[in-house]
């Protein structure tokens, strides 16, 4: 997606440490803030806080126009006049520089994803300082036991040329935007498309925006969703199938030699998982499992299924970068096999998946033949009227 987006996608308490490389160290603490306009003209208020502890300093971000709480910093370098500020767990980076070593002013420009925005920061005072909003509070979960159903579902034809696709819960709805047949059966049933037999032609082709609200209140699980997805297929599509086993050709997520290089995440296990694209080649996980990586893997980047043997079934938080080859991300290319979007910042150089997963995650992507299932469609029509 072109337009920038500021995905508060977990809370965190652990503040992380900034790498100290100048005399300017001690006057960078305090507390900025300035305006971010984005693209689509909306007008954002930032808060950067940093404080240092002994011979360490701690940032936290804000964005006090979107709901969510304060977001840790990653290592914040300070050079000279310039600092940079990553901000991983939204794949975003501040980078400005000050007008002098006592300046209350930086000058610089927010990028995330393909985007970059100018963005110039200002020290606040105690009388300056924006308020920062309470955090809203957690989310009422679903019953653990509770077998969810759709109390009432739209599903409507999306909107011509919507890039990528969403499987998403705001408030008391789950929602699908630009999703296929094709890719709510990959969600609901663990699927890749090459494991989806007898589908019609439109089955891929013809994208839905799904809206619908579940008879049972709280917000679902992974495993609710998966649920709520099967009877809407079963209902409004009249889904028909039986299961079979197929030898295919697939890749294999295991543990490298090396060890996992995984992060463990600190949210709320019970809480749902952020996966997301940040542009062809930039994965960002967020309180995922590695099967949930995998499912996201095979439904939008790689052209056979993924199958996790990691033996790992922790949640973890981690960032993925990768150039991709011409068999990558087939649903960006049109049907004409086209070129990929350009990639976001700081993906250019970046090695194959096959290197980075090593590199970067300690673990094994390999491509195999091995028996796997698959889903043998019966019936199925169009969806029914709201």
């Amino acid at each position: 997606m072109k337009k920038l987006i500021l995905l508060i996608l977990v809370c965190t308490t652990l503040l992380c440490g900034i790498v100290l490389r100048a005399q300017n160290a001690d006057n960078i603490t305090g507390t900025w803030q300035g305006t971010l306009k984005t693209p689509n003209g909306q007008q954002l208020r930032i808060v950067l806080k940093i404080a240092k502890t002994n011979a360490n300093l701690t940032g936290m971000f804000y964005s006090i126009d979107q709901p969510g709480p304060g977001i840790a910093t990653g290592p914040i370098t300070v050079q000279g006049l310039n600092v940079k500020v990553p901000v991983p767990a939204i794949g975003g980076t501040y980078e400005g520089k000050l007008a002098n070593s006592e300046s209350d002013t930086i000058t610089g420009s927010w990028t995330q994803g393909p985007g970059t925005n100018p963005l110039n920061l200002t020290k606040a005072t105690p009388e300056t300082a924006w308020a920062i909003p309470e955090p809203p509070p957690p989310p009422v979960r679903m019953a653990a036991n509770a077998n969810p159903a759709f109390d009432a579902a739209t599903i409507k034809p999306s909107k011509p040329g919507t890039p990528g696709k969403l499987f998403t819960v705001r408030g008391v709805n789950v929602m699908t935007v630009n999703t296929s047949l094709s890719d709510i059966l990959g969600m609901a049933y663990d699927l890749h498309p090459k494991q989806i037999v007898n589908a019609p032609e439109w089955a891929e082709s013809d994208k839905y925006d799904v809206t619908g609200k579940p008879d049972v209140p709280g917000q679902p699980s992974v495993a609710q969703l998966k649920i709520l997805m099967q009877k809407l297929v079963a209902d409004r599509f009249q889904l028909k199938f039986h299961r079979d086993k197929r030898d295919l050709s697939a890749y294999v997520i295991t543990v490298a030699k090396t060890g996992s290089k995984l992060t463990p995440s600190a949210a709320d296990p019970n809480s749902l998982p952020g996966l997301f694209f940040q542009g062809p080649g930039r994965f960002r996980a967020t309180n995922a499992t590695l099967a949930e990586f995998a499912q996201v893997m095979q439904g939008t980047a790689l052209d056979r299924p993924v199958v996790d043997q990691s033996a790992l079934t922790g949640r973890y938080d981690f960032t993925l970068n990768w150039t991709p080859d011409e068999f990558q991300f087939p649903g960006l290319r049109g049907p004409n096999g086209g070129a990929l979007p350009p990639p976001p910042p700081g993906t250019t150089e970046a090695p194959d998946l096959f290197t980075a997963i090593q590199q970067q995650l300690g673990l094994k992507l390999d491509s195999t033949k091995t028996p796997v299932d698959v889903m043998v469609i019966d019936h199925v029509e169009k969806p029914s009227e709201n």
